[in-house]
């Protein structure tokens, strides 16, 4: 894959995560005391705090101006809208910087506007959550086992007094994450992402935010549903499992538990060929493997290429029934991707 495919790969991931990464609501965890019966304390504390987090934010309705940054000096910012209309969260993402694109989420289904090409996409998700892999029972049971939780303080971000609290990596197939939970509401307001060593790989905040904003599910209803001057793109997201597709890992990545598989169609406006996409998940990080046919016109340049705290591995593979092309994509080391890379086979 080219790199201007990896960087559109990076860019769609982003955009999710953008869309609604600041509407999950935590409660702050108790820091662990010292001794064998005090690490399953913190165990507990670890779960519980993880299953609070997947809970939605308890602020009705809020606007803000969230920016992402990283160590490699790129940044990117976008306006954010969000609203609960009966229970259900609605919310619109504007780019503030790079192509503008309006992204709008409600109920599962995700329209994205591309003023410059006049195009609206559409998808439907089978979960409306910005990350996906903190819903998933499976992998939330364990993540206690590989993040250690302690309370680390108290901030302000963007006006807002803040309770901090920081997961710490218990292997090197992942990394830390240091997050801001405003007071009040436990809106998550700040994150960062830390390797090994504590350095911050990238982070997200809001630079500036209105808690109980006069924010109108109508009115996002409303240009949601404006294609008018636009051609409308379906994007296909096929649900499907692994070993129809004929893929399997020979051994699993510690930690790391299947979330769904899905034949995609126009991931890409480059692409017109279906990628299948496989989904990982520890419970906070997740990967993603996406398959298809090798292509000698697209597929070049084998290895690694890291944006931020997001790392992508790009690896031809044969196998009886052709060669294939797969990328690994996701905010882990490279290690990670390697060790997954490393362990997909072809189904004999």
């Amino acid at each position: 894959m080219p790199a201007h495919g990896l960087r559109g790969l990076r860019t769609a991931a982003l955009a999710c995560w953008a869309a609604g990464a600041f509407s999950l609501a935590w409660a702050q965890a108790a820091a662990p005391d010292s001794g064998a019966a005090a690490v399953d304390a913190g165990k507990r504390d670890a779960t519980q705090w993880l299953q609070r987090l997947q809970q939605t934010a308890r602020v009705s309705s809020y606007v803000g101006t969230f920016v992402v940054s990283s160590n490699s000096g790129a940044m990117s910012s976008a306006r954010i809208w969000h609203v609960r209309e009966g229970g259900v969260p609605m919310e619109r993402v504007d780019t503030l910087s790079g192509a503008p694109r309006s992204t709008f989420r409600r109920n599962g289904m995700v329209t994205v506007f591309l003023p410059q090409a006049r195009i609206v996409r559409t998808e439907r998700h089978e979960t409306s959550a910005a990350l996906p892999s903190l819903f998933a029972a499976g992998a939330r049971s364990s993540t206690a086992d590989f993040y250690a939780v302690r309370q680390i303080g108290a901030g302000r971000v963007a006006g807002f007094e803040a309770d901090i609290v920081q997961l710490d990596a218990r292997d090197a197939l992942r990394f830390g994450y240091r997050i801001w939970s405003e007071k009040r509401t436990g809106l998550v307001i700040q994150t960062q992402t830390l390797d090994q060593g504590g350095r911050v790989l990238e982070q997200a905040a809001f630079s500036e935010l209105q808690l109980g904003a006069p924010v109108r599910a109508s009115a996002l209803r409303r240009s949601m549903g404006n294609t008018l001057g636009y051609r409308v793109e379906k994007s296909g997201n096929v649900r499907t499992t692994a070993e129809a597709e004929g893929w399997e890992l020979k051994s699993p990545v510690p930690g790391f538990s299947p979330q769904g598989c899905y034949r995609r169609a126009g991931v890409l406006a480059m692409y017109s060929a279906p990628l299948v996409q496989w989904v990982f998940s520890d419970g906070l990080a997740a990967v993603s493997l996406f398959m298809e046919p090798f292509d000698a016109e697209r597929h070049a340049g084998e290895g690694t290429v890291a944006m931020g705290a997001t790392h992508t591995l790009a690896h031809r593979i044969t196998s009886a029934d052709g060669d294939w092309w797969v990328t690994a994509v996701g905010e882990v080391p490279p290690q990670t991707l390697h060790a997954f890379v490393e362990n997909l086979q072809r189904r004999k």
